[in-house]
C-alpha cells in the first residue's frame, strides 16, 4: 500500500487492524498479508476521511531554529506553526490538531533559511524524503571565493560526500556571487560540503522550491497550509 502511494506504512497497519482495506473485494484482516501485485485494494471512506483531515504545513524557516529534533541552546521549527504567525489564514483557520504528530519531511541546517515542510502526511513524506524520491529542491547560495570552470563542471557532478558519489545536480551562476543549486537529494549540509571542495564558502543559503510548491511571498518566519491541489 505503501509502495502504491495509498499511505504510509504506519497508516497501512491502522487501516487494516481496522478493517477498512480490502483486495479484490475480500476485507483483509491479517497485517502482512502478501497479495498480488496486479490486485486491487480498496479502501473505506472512514480511511480516505481520515487521511484527508491531515495537515502539510509549509513554513519560512529563519535562521536559528532546527528543522528537526532541539539542540541545545535552539528552537525546533515547529515552535512557530502558531496561530500568530499564519499566513493566509483565511483560507483555512489554525488547528491545534495539526501540530500533533507533525514532523519536518527533510532537513534545513540551522544557519540557513526558506521552505520547510512540516507534514501529518506519511504519504508526503514518503514522496519527500523516501529512499527512491527524485523531487527537485531549489537553493539560492551566496559564496565567497573564487570558481574555475572545472570547479563548476564539478559541482554539477563528480563530486563525492562521504565515499558516496553525489547524484547530478543543476548549478549556475545567478550573479557575481550566488549560485543556483537544483538537488534531488538531501545529504546532510551538502551544499555547503560541496562548495568547500571546490575552494568556495557558503555565506547565505536559501530553499525557494521543492517540486512544484515554491517559496513565493511567504514571509520570513510564517507558514501556511499546503492549498487545495497544490502538489509537489
Amino acid at each position: 500500500m505503501a509502495d502504491r502511494g495509498l499511505c504510509s506504512r504506519r497508516e497501512a497497519d491502522e487501516w487494516i487492524s481496522r478493517g477498512w482495506v480490502s483486495v479484490d473485494g475480500d476485507l483483509v484482516a491479517e497485517l502482512g498479508t502478501r497479495i498480488d501485485p496486479d490486485a486491487r485494494i480498496t479502501v473505506a471512506d472512514a480511511a480516505r476521511n481520515r487521511q484527508a483531515a491531515l495537515a502539510t504545513i509549509l513554513l519560512h524557516k529563519p535562521i536559528g531554529f532546527v528543522s528537526g529534533q532541539p539542540e541545545p541552546g535552539f528552537r525546533p521549527a515547529v515552535e512557530l506553526v502558531v496561530s500568530g504567525n499564519q499566513f493566509e489564514a483565511a483560507a483555512r483557520p489554525f488547528d491545534r490538531r495539526h501540530l500533533k504528530g507533525l514532523a519536518p519531511a527533510g532537513r534545513l541546517d540551522i544557519d540557513s533559511t526558506g521552505i520547510l515542510v512540516l507534514t501529518q502526511d506519511g504519504r508526503i513524506a514518503r514522496q519527500l524524503i523516501g529512499d527512491d524520491t527524485s523531487i527537485e529542491k531549489e537553493y539560492l547560495v551566496r559564496v565567497s571565493g573564487q570558481l574555475s570552470a572545472e570547479g563548476l563542471a564539478l559541482l554539477n557532478h563528480g563530486l563525492s560526500l562521504d565515499g558516496r558519489t553525489l547524484r547530478p545536480a543543476k548549478v549556475s551562476w545567478l550573479n557575481e556571487d550566488q549560485l543556483r543549486f537544483i538537488l534531488r537529494e538531501g545529504r546532510k549540509r551538502q551544499i555547503r560540503r560541496m562548495c568547500e571542495l571546490v575552494g568556495l564558502t557558503v555565506v547565505g543559503l536559501k530553499r525557494v522550491r521543492i517540486g512544484r510548491v515554491r517559496l513565493g511571498d511567504l514571509p520570513l518566519g510564517q507558514w501556511r497550509y499546503l492549498r487545495e491541489g497544490e502538489q509537489f
